[in-house]
């Protein structure tokens, strides 16, 4: 065999066994999972004791709307039912960004800081590799609490399995985008650290009250400015029965919110300054 055979030969072996990009891909993505739940559970006392204390803060609140209901059956049309499916798609929503894209809130304190220059070192995706490369301990609490009441309160078929897993995708897809479009900031304003902790915080907050008791003004805000109205809103409008204008709505916003997320932070990473850090990620 000559050597432009041999040579030809080998390169089609190459190419034929080299896994595609998107296999690479996804391979890398749940290896970095698999590493963060490890180094989590290397302390395994101190990590039920955060998975346990988040679930009881969350059950805390189910005690408190289960005395709100004993005295009042329905709040502005909204069941015990609507509420607890409510607190699942946003507990579970938060539980998948924070556990799987934990870096989501804190890119605003990376760009500041300098701290990307070790992922833009790294021959993958840099804004995947960021949001990858940490885990919240507790969010696996909040994961596990909407899960518990899924069983618990929520439609527990196959349909309603289906329409619970797909508020969960919508819920965290909102949660992960509009976290790094409010990240991105920095960029372009410097440290916004305090400004997208305080527009995350009112989107989770407002995530968790019934969309029925605003009107006005504040509803408008609720689904264009701070998109909670959508997670919020899941329980009443695709959980319960399939709204199609909302779910379209959801849906537009969740990709809105993913395209434009991708843009704003590709864009912002030419205006980057490295932070000069010597570093290495494993």
């Amino acid at each position: 065999m000559s050597m432009a055979d041999n040579n030809r030969y080998t390169v089609g072996i190459s190419e034929h066994d080299q896994p595609g990009k998107l296999r690479r891909l996804i391979r890398f993505t749940t290896a970095s999972w698999r590493l963060n739940l490890a180094g989590a559970m290397e302390f395994r006392l101190s990590f039920l004791l955060t998975v346990g204390t988040m679930m009881v803060n969350n059950i805390v609140w189910i005690i408190f709307w289960d005395m709100y209901f004993q005295r009042f059956s329905v709040l502005n049309g909204w069941t015990m039912q609507d509420v607890m499916m409510m607190w699942a798609a946003a507990a579970g929503g938060f539980g998948i960004m924070s556990i799987f894209f934990g870096n989501a809130t804190r890119l605003a304190s990376l760009i500041v800081t300098g701290q990307l220059d070790v992922y833009l070192a790294q021959p993958k995706p840099v804004l995947l590799n960021v949001l990858i490369s940490r885990m919240s301990v507790s969010a696996i609490g909040d994961l596990l609490f909407a899960i518990f009441i899924f069983l618990a309160f929520g439609n527990v078929t196959l349909l309603g399995t289906i329409k619970f897993t797909a508020a969960l995708l919508l819920s965290a897809l909102i949660f992960i985008f509009f976290c790094v479009i409010t990240g991105c900031l920095s960029f372009w304003l410097g440290n916004t650290e305090g400004l997208s902790f305080q527009l995350y915080n009112a989107l989770l907050t407002f995530a968790t009250y019934p969309t029925g008791i605003f009107k006005g003004f504040g509803r408008l805000v609720l689904f264009t400015v701070i998109p909670a109205g959508f997670i919020s809103s899941m329980p009443v409008s695709l959980i319960r029965e399939i709204d199609l204008n909302f779910l379209f709505g959801a849906v537009g916003m969740a990709s809105a919110l993913c395209v434009g997320g991708i843009l704003i932070f590709y864009k912002g990473l030419r205006r980057y300054t490295s932070g000069n850090m010597i570093g290495l990620r494993r």
